[in-house]
């Protein structure tokens, strides 16, 4: 791939892929609407309220648009061109293998560090109701677990994603149904609360569109995640179709959960009502009466943390088994298993997140805060280049294969300038917060780094080609 002209296509089914498919459309369905349906949005929102009050549904709006502008580009070069890697291979084809190279290992180390920050939340809420295990030995187990599941078939990894999806989609459906109830008055011991928590404690901005601003700064990071589904993609029966549909039913339904769930919070309850670091699900249900809210909303955060630790860890071994076929990471890591699965890349994915989860949990405000802080703005540097690769290669698409656009962006090229736009605008936003200003140096460091490495591996090779 390396020695291939930038501006050509692969040739249809060149290639193939030796990952064992198995994945089915009820998979990768599963896995684009459980993807992104986190602890963020569970626990994490209650921070974009706190800032943009009932405001707080125009930014979900806007952050949930540009992220299915992202899954759209993503969904229509994926579809043309399935492969593990992705967007990394996406960006080589268009930039060129500095752009895969830098793309594919930000990604995965960004994956690796959350993965921590998963693994820990989750030992975190198992230690609370089995206090005499350790949080390290649940952590431990999680690990122990996931890692068996990753290395024995991508079936497992599906399956876990599958149930682990339709109960956090059940869990939302369940709370918008009970929300609507209270809302009309129609549960027990509730009166009809119109629209009084919207208009009332300051109106619908009650800190004006500034207060928009911030919240979007608060959740768009929450919608990390959907780009697993295109990289699953290339292990299904049929690729092509399987990413196309996968794609257009779960940016609509995503949105629909997330901007959902908040206008239902923010119209049930009083906005101010929210308290800092609850959850505000835990809130809106202890006010309607429903019992063991809390311990129900625990359970559910621990199958999102646990299910986000499954797809972090398949994404990442997906994505550095790729940088390894280009070239880009050792050759040891492209041993594949009898299953068509890649164990080396599996067990390289899960050490440095042992790694990571050791200085978690022993150095919390130092190492690991500096580590995550270097991948904190990253999903939008990725997301950048999946933009801008998306300008190149969609040209290229329409001019060599156009039979293979089955998924196209919306109003090319125009609304890819224009979440090029957004992004460029929260990383200016990022840049004048003093809570997200580290997040956004650390991660520019590293981004920096990254693309350092890359741009020597490139002199290094022009060097060795030139003539002596």
């Amino acid at each position: 791939m390396h020695d291939a002209p930038p501006d050509s296509l692969p040739a249809t089914g060149s290639g193939p892929e030796p990952l064992g498919g198995g994945l089915k459309q009820r998979h990768l369905t599963m896995l684009g609407l459980g993807g992104v349906i986190g602890a963020g949005l569970f626990v994490g929102s209650g921070a974009g309220i706190s800032v943009a009050g009932p405001g707080i549904v125009v930014s979900y709006l806007i952050a949930g648009a540009l992220a299915m502008c992202v899954m759209r580009m993503l969904g229509e070069m994926s579809a043309a061109m399935p492969a593990s890697g992705s967007f990394s291979v996406h960006a080589e084809r268009a930039l060129g293998r500095w752009a895969g190279f830098s793309v594919g290992w930000l990604y995965w180390f960004l994956l690796v560090v959350v993965l921590a920050v998963e693994a820990t939340g989750a030992a975190q809420i198992a230690n609370g109701w089995a206090p005499a295990v350790p949080q390290w030995a649940w952590v431990l187990i999680f690990m122990v677990v996931f890692t068996a599941a990753n290395l024995a078939s991508v079936k497992n990894f599906g399956e876990f994603e599958f149930w682990f999806a339709t109960l956090k989609v059940f869990a939302i459906i369940a709370f918008l149904v009970l929300g609507l109830l209270a809302v009309f008055g129609v549960l027990p011991d509730t009166d009809p609360v119109g629209l009084t928590n919207l208009t009332g404690q300051g109106g619908f901005l009650p800190h004006g569109w500034s207060g928009v601003v911030s919240g979007v700064l608060a959740v768009v990071f929450a919608f990390g995640g959907l780009e697993v589904v295109t990289i699953a993609a290339a292990e299904s029966d049929d690729p092509v179709r399987s990413v196309a549909r996968a794609v257009r039913s779960a940016v609509y339904r995503i949105l629909f959960f997330y901007v959902g769930s908040m206008l239902v919070i923010v119209t049930v309850l009083p906005w101010t009502a929210q308290r800092a670091g609850a959850s505000p699900y835990v809130t809106v249900l202890d006010s309607i009466g429903v019992p063991s809210a809390g311990t129900i909303m625990n359970i559910v955060v621990f199958v999102a943390l646990l299910s986000a630790l499954n797809a972090n860890l398949y994404g990442s071994s997906r994505m550095v088994f790729s940088l390894a076929e280009r070239g880009e990471a050792p050759k040891a890591l492209l041993k594949v298993a009898g299953g068509g699965v890649p164990r080396r890349a599996v067990l390289a994915s899960v050490a440095f997140g042992f790694v990571s989860v050791v200085l978690n949990l022993k150095w919390p405000d130092s190492v690991f805060l500096y580590m995550l802080n270097s991948v904190g703005a990253v999903l939008l540097f990725v997301w950048a280049l999946i933009a801008v690769s998306q300008l190149r290669l969609r040209r290229r698409i329409e001019r060599e294969a156009p039979e293979r656009l089955v998924l196209r962006m919306w109003a090319f090229p125009y609304l890819t300038w224009a979440a090029l736009a957004a992004m460029a605008a929260v990383l200016g936003l990022m840049l004048t917060d003093a809570d997200a200003r580290p997040q956004l140096l650390w991660s520019a460091g590293a981004t920096a780094l990254v693309l350092a490495v890359a741009g020597l591996r490139e002199w290094r090779a022009a060097r060795t080609k030139s003539p002596t």
